[in-house]
């Protein structure tokens, strides 16, 4: 059974986790408290001195968010 995984980010934690998958510095993500919500919600982590997705946070990112969708269409 797959479990689908739904998570209600705000538009700064969306922002944050779109940054984190291009892999920018730690100094150009805008919000540290939106990753650290990120990070907190295995969404991301921190290895060395840069963010990365987790693979939890790839599934998020690419499904997307209903919200997100909304705005859309």
């Amino acid at each position: 059974m797959n479990m689908e995984i739904d998570y209600d980010l705000t538009p700064v934690q969306w922002e944050t986790l779109k940054a984190v998958r291009l892999t920018e510095p730690p100094s150009t993500i805008s919000s540290r408290i939106a990753l650290e919500e990120l990070i907190a919600l295995q969404l991301a982590a921190i290895v060395g001195n840069a963010p990365i997705l987790t693979p939890r946070g790839r599934k998020v990112l690419i499904r997307g968010s209903s919200r997100l969708w909304d705005v859309a269409a």
